[in-house]
């Protein structure tokens, strides 16, 4: 398995941060943080701009790769569109930004709370250490 390069984790960490800061976690169910931040919205349009990232970040074979892995055990079925690129950066960033917030000890500790200022302080102190 592929692992993340340190650029491309610091990029999906401060996709995170950048959350918290932007307000979008406050009040927020803690469980629901994944789907918040890597979910609601697309991390890359374009299809130049996805393959090129996919190129740099990950490459584009370990990336269906991961994704279909993820998929069939999950779901028990692929079902992104691996066919284009678009589709394959966006289902990928879910999965390592899952990966990342599976990692966190505020997020396990707090799972079925809700964020507040003081649980996302220390949650943007985890993630400024990661």
């Amino acid at each position: 398995m592929k692992n993340l390069n340190s650029t491309t984790r610091q990029e999906l960490i401060q996709t995170i941060i950048d959350a918290v800061n932007d307000d979008r976690l406050i009040d927020q169910e803690v469980r629901e943080t994944h789907h918040e931040v890597f979910n609601t919205d697309y991390y890359i349009i374009g299809t130049y701009k996805a393959e090129e990232w996919l190129k740099t970040n990950y490459g584009i074979f370990a990336a269906i790769d991961k994704i279909k892995k993820y998929e069939q055990d999950t779901f028990g079925e692929v079902t992104t569109d691996l066919s284009k690129a678009e589709n394959v950066v966006n289902m990928l960033v879910y999965i390592l930004g899952g990966e990342i917030l599976r990692n966190s000890k505020v997020m396990q500790d707090n799972r079925n709370e809700n964020w507040n200022e003081e649980l996302l302080k220390e949650f943007l102190n985890e993630l400024e250490e990661m």
